[in-house]
């Protein structure tokens, strides 16, 4: 049985405290919560009636957690995924939102258990994803991981101020890369020469 709330708690850990960078599409964050999310929410964390920059720095850790074990792993459905992949679908959910369930959909599609990759867990999903499963239920999280780091580095290919969460000023593994391995097994990470090649043409 998986912690939910453990991972959460760990979620925001690694996304660490307040940011504004403006490379980062999200906005201001504070612990992986950005000011886009909690307008979308209505969540008015100082009281002022409305909600900006001031609202994210205040935001706590405990109301992070609360907000991604509700909005990120309840809402969702995720707890109606195969055990095997909750914890990273839901660490990935609260990183790209829909994309997260839209990455899973095409991947089990790929492996011959077609679903509409519309980013929503329905029943189509569950059964697909499960039926995903039983078919390499050791393998399927594995798998969900290398898609997850796939769909990173085809994003900094495409949107070059991103390519710092890729690739670390040195040219190691960025945050986002290592984020994705630290759920695929290490037999199947890509080693230093294997990422460096990956993002050689970006210069």
């Amino acid at each position: 049985m998986i912690h939910t709330r453990q991972i959460a708690e760990d979620i925001v850990a690694r996304e660490g405290g307040f940011v504004n960078d403006p490379d980062d599409p999200g906005g201001a964050t504070n612990h992986g919560v950005t000011i886009h999310t909690l307008r979308r929410l209505g969540l008015d964390v100082t009281g002022d009636a409305r909600i900006d920059v001031a609202d994210v720095r205040a935001l706590t850790r405990a109301q992070a957690v609360d907000v991604y074990l509700e909005h990120y792993f309840t809402r969702p459905g995720i707890g109606a995924l195969p055990e095997a992949v909750q914890a990273s679908v839901f660490d990935m959910y609260v990183n790209a939102g829909l994309n997260a369930v839209k990455i899973l959909q095409r991947l089990v599609t790929d492996m011959g258990f077609p679903c509409d990759p519309d980013g929503q867990i329905g029943p189509q999903t569950i059964r697909a994803v499960q039926a995903a499963y039983e078919a390499a239920p050791n393998h399927l999280a594995d798998a969900y991981g290398i898609a997850w780091r796939n769909y990173y580095y085809a994003l900094a290919d495409a949107r070059p101020q991103s390519r710092k969460f890729a690739r670390r000023a040195g040219g190691g593994k960025g945050g986002w890369i290592t984020r994705a391995e630290s759920f695929i097994n290490p037999r199947y990470h890509l080693t230093d020469a294997q990422h460096k090649a990956r993002v050689a043409a970006w210069g």
